[in-house]
């Protein structure tokens, strides 16, 4: 049994007032909050053992490579990677999509070659991929939303016949919670002979999620928002792939043997690792990996379905809401993005933050996306979590009355 009350007695930040008032806290496809225990990993390792990895042989520089090996050990393990050499530590999602267009794409892609990816991306799975058309001469297309808000695939075995060498797509959407059919479309790239790039940036965190069951070649995510610190992600690269990629840094831990003439490389990963790595971050992910382990990821899934539920129901209670994302709740992530009558998104938000309800507002880094395809300037967006709670979307929906109420009095709405 899922017990959400025993899960956020392990969140101290959860106890806090905002404004004289609880936290509620719903922006978590922004960024998670963080366990007793992954605070205390990172306490753990500054206090009995800061050394530098891979470098030295006195006891804490073994410990500090140890724990931190354990900790890609974990990683992998958690998204049933074949092997932890196939998982690379980077900073977050957008380094690990963009060591991939540097060092992978850069010196694959050819004029004439496609890249397809689609309408409903984060600006990092977006960004990279214009820039890596510009450069080698390869032109990027995209698949289309549909009207309910999942992908068009009528397009997708088009897109692939005609030199497709990468397909880069969300698995989940930070917009529109919108869970995309990865399996089914990684299958159709392997059959068009393309490799396949999944931002696992709303997924990994959220649901179970296993790459060799999906068979892509690439999976980003961020530890920050799987309950893991900021600054630290991790990059899934299939075994085949890997041995497409040149480095992507040059220096440091990468190197095996430097002359003054010319360099050879580290096997993989510490060919894609170069320089001092956060060291701490990646061990704290590891701390957080093992509390999702514990708690389950189906019953994280499950409870996030739930409450995404309760939160459309309760929403049909603002006439002039208006949500977006899939009605089928087993494609939908637990995102409710909404517009509400003219009130701006940002007064929203400012408004529901008086009364301690935390959620984001404008375009999500998928400006796209929200201006050519949702048609809006912005929305307001409530993202849960693992510890979010029923009483929480009664303090939302509770807020956003009020707020109503206030702009409604004040006569202050208006398009923008």
């Amino acid at each position: 049994m899922y017990d959400v009350e025993r899960v956020r007695a392990d969140f101290p930040i959860l106890s806090r007032e905002v404004n004289g008032v609880p936290l509620v806290y719903l922006d978590n496809a922004a960024t998670s909050q963080k366990p007793a225990p992954v605070i205390a990993a990172l306490v753990d390792y500054y206090e009995r053992h800061n050394a530098n990895v891979h470098r030295g042989a006195h006891a804490l520089a073994v410990e500090a490579t140890t724990a931190y090996e354990e900790a890609r050990a974990k990683v992998a393990a958690f998204i049933n990677a074949p092997s932890p050499e196939n998982v690379i530590f980077v900073r977050n999602t957008t380094e690990a999509i963009n060591l991939v267009a540097g060092a992978w794409a850069a010196e694959r892609l050819r004029p004439g070659d496609r890249i397809v990816s689609t309408e409903i991306e984060h600006h990092s799975n977006l960004v990279p991929w214009q820039h890596a058309a510009r450069t080698s001469g390869a032109e990027l297309r995209l698949l289309a939303m549909a009207d309910d808000y999942t992908l068009d695939l009528s397009d997708l075995d088009a897109l692939l016949s005609a030199n497709a060498r990468l397909v880069a797509l969300t698995h989940s959407s930070n917009v529109l919670g919108t869970i995309t059919p990865v399996k089914a479309i990684t299958d159709a790239a392997r059959r068009a002979g393309a490799r396949v790039l999944v931002d696992g940036a709303q997924s990994v965190p959220h649901l179970p999620v296993d790459v060799q069951d999906i068979g892509c070649d690439f999976l980003a995510f961020s530890g920050h928002k799987m309950l893991g610190p900021m600054g630290v992600g991790a990059l899934y690269v299939s075994p085949d792939a890997m041995e497409e990629m040149g480095p992507f840094l040059r220096g440091g831990e990468m190197v095996l043997e430097v002359t003054y003439a010319d360099a050879s490389w580290a096997p993989p990963p510490m060919k894609f690792e170069a320089g001092t790595p956060n060291v701490a971050d990646a061990i704290a992910l590891g701390a957080a990996v093992d509390y999702l382990g514990a708690l389950g990821m189906a019953n994280v899934r499950e409870h996030e379905i739930a409450l995404t539920a309760y939160a459309l129901e309760r929403f049909r209670e603002l006439e002039e809401a208006e949500t977006y994302g899939p009605a089928d709740l087993s494609i939908r992530g637990g995102v409710v993005s909404f517009s509400l009558g003219g009130v701006h998104p940002h007064d929203i938000s400012q408004a529901l933050d008086s009364c301690g309800v935390a959620i984001r507002a404008g375009h999500h880094c998928a400006m796209p996306l929200v201006r050519s395809r949702l048609n809006v300037p912005a929305t307001a967006r409530a993202s849960f979590y693992l510890y979010n709670t029923e009483a929480e979307v009664d303090a939302l929906v509770s807020a956003l009355k009020r707020t109503l109420e206030y702009f409604g009095d004040a006569d202050v709405r208006k398009p923008r």
